[in-house]
């Protein structure tokens, strides 16, 4: 079994939704945990945003990434410049994979246009994840 390790800024939104993704895809062929360079605290509209998509994520925790620099991954997904500027040496064999996403959480306008950006991002981030999986796993 794989172990990957999805990072952004604050793990309140695009890590969190790449690792529902990835654990959908992926099934029993990985483990997967998402982290922060920072903890922000699960972002209610990302929540809301992949229940549209029969997903809960409603029990996720955001996490620092130093809970896990002793861990062993295959991969480090980056999912935002930030992380990827930020994230810690892991020893190891680790692949490092950057995919910068839109950071929904930064959107302003209607609480509809707000809702619009998290929904491109999601697909976004779900297409991005299948494909990873398909030619990965």
């Amino acid at each position: 079994m794989k172990n990957i390790l999805v990072l952004c800024t604050g793990n309140s939104c695009r890590s969190q939704m790449a690792e529902a993704y990835l654990r959908l895809f992926a099934g029993n062929k990985a483990q997967i945990k998402s982290a922060g360079v920072e903890v922000h605290g699960l972002n209610p509209r990302a929540v809301k945003i992949m229940a549209e998509d029969s997903i809960d994520i409603s029990s996720h925790s955001s996490n620092n990434v130093s809970e896990y620099l002793r861990e062993e991954f295959d991969w480090i997904i980056t999912v935002c410049d930030h992380a990827k500027e930020s994230c810690p040496y892991f020893p190891g064999k680790a692949l490092r994979i950057h995919k910068n996403f839109y950071d929904p959480a930064k959107a302003t306008g209607t609480e509809e246009e707000v809702m619009s950006e998290f929904r491109k991002t999601r697909n976004e981030i779900k297409n991005w994840c299948r494909d990873f999986v398909q030619n990965n796993l």
